[in-house]
C-alpha cells in the first residue's frame, strides 16, 4: 500500500460544501392580468426553508393577488407557483398539504364554536380520530383559545377570530404559512398577541407574511420584500432596506413611489 494510501482522506469540496437551502415557496414570472389592468405583472422569489420573510406593499399593490396565485386560489394568468416543490395549478392537492394560509378577514363560521370549526375542518383534512384530536389541542394551545374554545366565533373579538384563523390553517401541520394581513385591525394588545404566536411558529415553519405596516418588519422578518403596482421593487434584508433611507417609512416611501 502507497504512503499517500496510508494517510487519512481529507473531506472533499463536495461534501464539506454547506447542503443548498430549500426552496419552500417559489413564485416564477407570475402574472395576473384582467383585462388590460395586471394586478401583478412578473413576479420571480424564493421563500426558504425556516425564512420569516415580509411582503409588503400599499393598498392595491398586488400583495393580496400574488398570494391567492401562491395558494392555488386563482391561476395565473403566466408563470408558474410551487409550493414544497408542488406547482400550484397541476399539483394543488398535494402542495396543499404542505401550506397553511389564512386570507385577509378569512372566513369564519360565526354559529359554531371554535372547538367545533377545528373539529369540522380536522374531518374536511380527513385526520384520523386520535390524530384530530392531538392536532386540535396542539392549536388551541398554539393560538392561546383555551379560555374561548366553547364560545360562539360570532361573540370573540377580532383578535381572539384572527387566533381561531390562525388555528385552522396550522391544523394539518403544515410546513410553510402563507399569511394576508394577520394583524389588520387589531388593537395593540392583540397585535402584541399574535406577534408572540408568529415568535413561536417560526421556529419550525416556513413563513410569507403580506403587511403594510412596517413594524410588522422589524420584529419579525428575515427578509423583507416590496411590491409596487404589481411589481417587485425590493428583496433584502431590512439591513438593506435601511440602506435605502434609514427611515423605513422613508424607505417605503420611495420605493413604492408614494408622495
Amino acid at each position: 500500500m502507497s504512503e499517500s494510501e496510508n494517510q487519512p482522506q481529507s473531506p472533499s469540496a463536495e461534501s464539506t460544501a454547506a447542503a443548498p437551502r430549500r426552496a419552500m415557496i417559489e413564485a416564477v414570472g407570475l402574472s395576473k392580468f384582467y383585462g388590460p389592468f395586471a394586478a401583478a405583472r412578473d413576479i420571480t422569489f424564493n421563500v426558504y426553508e425556516g425564512e420569516l420573510v415580509a411582503f409588503l406593499g400599499p393598498n392595491g399593490a398586488g400583495k393580496s393577488t400574488t398570494m391567492k396565485m401562491l395558494t392555488g386560489y386563482i391561476a395565473p394568468s403566466e408563470g408558474v407557483a410551487r409550493i414544497a416543490g408542488h406547482d400550484m395549478l397541476k399539483d394543488r392537492i398535494a402542495g396543499s398539504r404542505h401550506l397553511g394560509y389564512l386570507p385577509e378577514n378569512g372566513p369564519l363560521y360565526p354559529e359554531m364554536t371554535p372547538l367545533a370549526m377545528l373539529d369540522f375542518f380536522a374531518e374536511a383534512r380527513g385526520l384520523s380520530k386520535d390524530r384530530k384530536q392531538e392536532r386540535i389541542e396542539a392549536v388551541v394551545d398554539i393560538c392561546d383559545l383555551g379560555t374561548v374554545v366553547h364560545k360562539p366565533i360570532s361573540k370573540l373579538s377580532k383578535g381572539f377570530k384572527q387566533r381561531v384563523g390562525m388555528a385552522q390553517a396550522l391544523l394539518h401541520e403544515p410546513d410553510v404559512l402563507i399569511l394576508d394581513e394577520p394583524t389588520a385591525g387589531l388593537d395593540p394588545n392583540q397585535i402584541r398577541e399574535v406577534r408572540k404566536t408568529m415568535r413561536r411558529l417560526r421556529e419550525t415553519k416556513t413563513i410569507l407574511l403580506s403587511t403594510h405596516i412596517l413594524q410588522e418588519v422589524t420584529a419579525m422578518a428575515d427578509r423583507v420584500m416590496l411590491i409596487n403596482e404589481g411589481r417587485k421593487v425590493f428583496d433584502g434584508t431590512v439591513e438593506e432596506l435601511r440602506a435605502v433611507q434609514d427611515d423605513l417609512d422613508q424607505a417605503f416611501h420611495q420605493l413604492t413611489g408614494v408622495a
